[in-house]
């Protein structure tokens, strides 16, 4: 290490606290972690392998490799991007998500003041971080903090959904330009705005911050 590199990871490792401390405050049970490994080593330690779990529509648990371990560990994962599953069941797996014990997923932007800013297509995912679950367990990225709600929702509609509608091939305009063109079409995955202001009251939800960039 360097010392630039050592000037950023300061950086990052302040940032990183105050924002644990902020949401502590929300009423988040809140950890940092810093490589994906020890995420994996706290997931593992956290949930029972008998407990169900469903995985919200997440890249980050995907660059994880969370979603391989736990099926691969015999835990019951509900996973509505098994390819090798029909429309219908991955629908019912939506479903089975907001009624299991521990779910998983990411959030699309987090202010710096601790509040969460996610922008969906079905609500699934928004859904089941609200209400439903036993346990919510979010993975953010260095990459997901914003400065305010504001611009946590141009980054949701800039970065998360555009890279998110390229990645399913839609034909939506920000999959062309890169940005939101405030579409209203079919295909829009940009249909329910939520930001979470404090710990829902009914849901036990844990918020890993780590350093490195995951996701969209």
């Amino acid at each position: 290490m360097n010392e630039f590199e050592s000037v950023s990871i300061w950086h990052k490792e302040t940032v990183l606290e105050a924002l644990s401390a902020k949401l502590i405050k929300r009423g988040f049970n809140s950890v940092i972690l810093n490589t994906a490994d020890t995420i994996k080593d706290f997931i593992s330690k956290t949930i029972p392998v008998d407990a169900t779990i469903g995985l919200g529509g997440s890249v980050t648990l995907r660059e994880t490799g969370i979603d391989v371990f736990l099926k691969s560990r015999g835990n019951t994962v509900f996973d509505h991007w098994d390819s090798s599953k029909s429309s219908g069941e991955n629908i019912d797996a939506r479903r089975k998500q907001l009624t299991s014990d521990y779910f998983l997923t990411s959030i699309n932007a987090i202010t710096l003041d601790g509040e969460l800013v996610n922008i969906d297509g079905a609500g699934n995912r928004v859904a089941a971080m609200i209400f439903g679950p036993k346990h919510v367990i979010a993975i953010v990225g260095y990459n997901k903090i914003t400065r305010s709600i504001d611009e946590a929702i141009w980054r949701t509609k800039n970065i998360a959904s555009a890279k998110n509608c390229k990645r399913l091939g839609l034909s939506t305009p920000c999959a062309k330009t890169g940005f939101c063109m405030d579409c209203k079409l079919p295909v829009s995955v940009c249909r329910i705005t939520t930001i979470i202001d404090y710990k829902p009251m009914h849901t036990e939800f844990t918020i890993i911050l780590t350093p490195l960039d995951l996701g969209y």
